[in-house]
């Protein structure tokens, strides 16, 4: 009995899937050979797509590699990428998460009120980056104060003393990016061609 398209097409994938993970764990062909007691040249051909794959030998590497036999048997599920968009309120302010919490940095549209004026400046751990949707943003920044607008931009350590609100005129719409460990964003963009 014949594979059917869709289980011949994901056998077929075994051998680079299989690959990656050992290398992503920085495993070689010699130390998985050694664990698992399957040859060196086996392996390699498998991961060639040159050797059908079979639960004899898949199992053994599965183990030794530390992850689910369908991790390497079935293509990977792709999550759905969409991000519930559930608002909480803290201290006066409409926080809307853009991330998903298990991961770093958090995004957030943050609208702040205009009687969010009042500065209070604080400490943490981590790194913020800020962009100013509407409004505009008041930053003090130790022994700055800055008032930015619509499509400006601003970043710091938090363990710096500061504080951002609103500038009293009206609310403030922002995009806000934190990374609890101190990361620095980094934006990759092209830069423009030429004219």
């Amino acid at each position: 009995m014949s594979a059917t398209p869709a289980i011949a097409a994901s056998l077929e994938k075994i051998g680079a899937r299989l690959q990656r993970i050992r290398a992503k764990k920085n495993i070689s062909l010699a130390d998985l050979s050694a664990q698992t007691g399957i040859s060196k040249s086996t392996i390699s051909r498998l991961e060639r797509g040159q050797r059908k794959p079979s639960l004899d030998l898949l199992l053994p590497i599965a183990a030794v590699l530390a992850v689910p036999l369908d991790e390497i048997v079935a293509p990977p599920r792709v999550q759905d990428p969409r991000v519930p968009l559930r608002s909480s309120r803290a201290e006066g302010r409409v926080f809307v998460p853009l991330s998903r919490h298990h991961s770093e940095p958090q995004a957030y549209k943050v609208t702040i009120p205009a009687s969010e004026s009042d500065p209070y400046l604080r400490t943490h751990a981590g790194y913020e980056w800020l962009y100013v949707l509407s409004g505009r943003l008041r930053v003090i920044l130790a022994e700055h104060d800055l008032t930015l607008g619509p499509g400006e931009v601003a970043e710091f350590d938090t363990h710096t003393p500061h504080w951002f609100g609103s500038t009293g005129a009206g609310p403030v719409e922002v995009l806000s990016l934190f990374g609890a460990q101190g990361e620095r964003i980094h934006i990759r963009a092209r830069p423009k061609p030429a004219q």
